[in-house]
């Protein structure tokens, strides 16, 4: 189940999607030189005129680009964005093929693993696109900005000479407010300077704001991830994760231990020490671990374990049973800071509970008693080495499977 999760789960689909895209992009840049003068070839019994493999590479390397922006939107789980991602992939594999060579093969293929993936998913994307009302200013200005350009070129086209049509005039606009300025395109007279200074001014503006809108969010996430206040697209891609409610001196040998064997995400109510885990490289949300919205944003319905090991017996409590509340069937293990707390954190919900105070007093009493496998002991536990009777008892199973 953790396998199957881990290849075919929504974080899946958005890098297969981002491998697709970038594949499609070098292929496509690797194929648009070779395909000048292509002669005809056949495909599936159809001969095509040699052009369709550059005009294909060069379509590839559009789509591709266009995929990566996909991938963004998976990211957030968006509807709109598996939409667009199943209908795609397929061209990107139409166009694949249509480059007919050696090079497109892997993007056909990988194109045709993204499409299944992604496919299978359709659940996991069901965010609805929601534009805050900066964003919808910024994009319509944008809009505005360029068909005030292009409808006021091409109605002044006599002004400038080389404008015949509305997509000379549409590439006048676009070049002119993303400051490329070729100059193949100038003014002829004072009208057409006077226009053309209007337009700079108006879409160079609707560029600035709207690199503003979307480089904006991503400087806050950072500083978000920094002060333990991870956003909402961070949140949305956990997906089989260890979630840690809490943090106290308990929890500090259980991150040790799984660290670089899952993704861990830490649920803490102090900055301060979200602010020293956040240093150390783990990933920490900065929220009430009990809280039942705290654990919903943490994604605790597809957490693959909930571990629960502060120093404070009551709130680890209060942890499990919304843990338990908001998801039946994950794995909750816990460690009670005193003994007799043990069934009571089992009947909260925890599947299993140990008192580390207790082993740890129990080993040093055996020791002082005069008991020489304590140490043994504890070095297999720790390396994970089976005992002789689980050795034993797996050589039987083995006996019995042959049989």
């Amino acid at each position: 189940m953790v396998l199957e999760r881990e290849w075919v789960g929504a974080r899946a689909s958005m890098v297969l999607t981002s491998l697709v895209g970038v594949l499609s992009v070098v292929t496509g840049i690797a194929n648009i030189t070779v395909t000048i003068d292509a002669p005809e070839f056949v495909l599936f019994g159809v001969t095509l005129p040699g052009y369709v493999q550059q005009v294909a590479a060069f379509t590839g390397t559009l789509t591709g680009f266009v995929l990566l922006l996909t991938a963004f939107g998976l990211r957030r789980r968006l509807r709109v964005a598996w939409y667009a991602n199943m209908l795609l992939v397929p061209i990107t594999a139409a166009q694949g093929l249509l480059q007919s060579n050696e090079q497109s093969l892997p993007l056909v293929g990988l194109s045709a693993v993204a499409f299944v993936v992604v496919g299978v998913n359709y659940r996991a994307f069901d965010r609805e696109v929601e534009l805050t009302t900066t964003q919808i200013g910024a994009l319509a200005a944008l809009a505005g900005a360029q068909a005030y350009g292009t409808v006021g070129a091409f109605a002044l086209r006599d002004e400038f000479g080389s404008v015949d049509t509305l997509l000379d005039a549409f590439y006048f606009s676009l070049v002119t407010g993303s400051t490329v300025g070729y100059g193949d395109i100038t003014p002829q007279s004072a009208v057409g300077r006077l226009f053309t200074l209007s337009v700079l001014l108006v879409t160079v503006s609707a560029f600035a704001v709207v690199l503003g809108v979307v480089f904006t969010p991503l400087i806050e996430a950072r500083l978000s991830k920094a002060l333990g206040r991870m956003t909402e697209e961070q949140l949305d891609l956990l997906e089989n994760h260890v979630l840690v409610l809490g943090h106290g001196d308990l929890t500090e040998p259980i991150l040790e231990e799984l660290t670089g064997k899952s993704d861990v995400l830490i649920l803490t109510g102090n900055e301060e020490r979200t602010r020293r885990l956040s240093e150390r490289g783990f990933t920490v949300l900065t929220a009430d671990p009990s809280d039942e919205d705290s654990q919903h944003r943490a994604r605790v319905e597809s957490a693959r374990a909930v571990v629960v090991a502060t120093n404070n017996d009551a709130e680890d409590a209060l942890a499990i049973l919304t843990a338990r509340q908001l998801n039946p069937e994950v794995t909750i293990v816990a460690a009670a800071t005193q003994r007799e707390n043990v069934n009571k954190l089992k009947r909260a919900g925890a599947d299993t509970v140990i008192s580390p105070a207790t082993l740890g007093a129990h080993f040093l009493a055996e020791s002082a008693l005069g008991s020489t496998g304590v140490e043994e002991l504890e070095r297999r536990l720790m390396e994970g080495e089976p005992s002789e009777e689980d050795a034993e008892a797996q050589t039987v199973l083995d006996d019995e499977d042959e049989t």
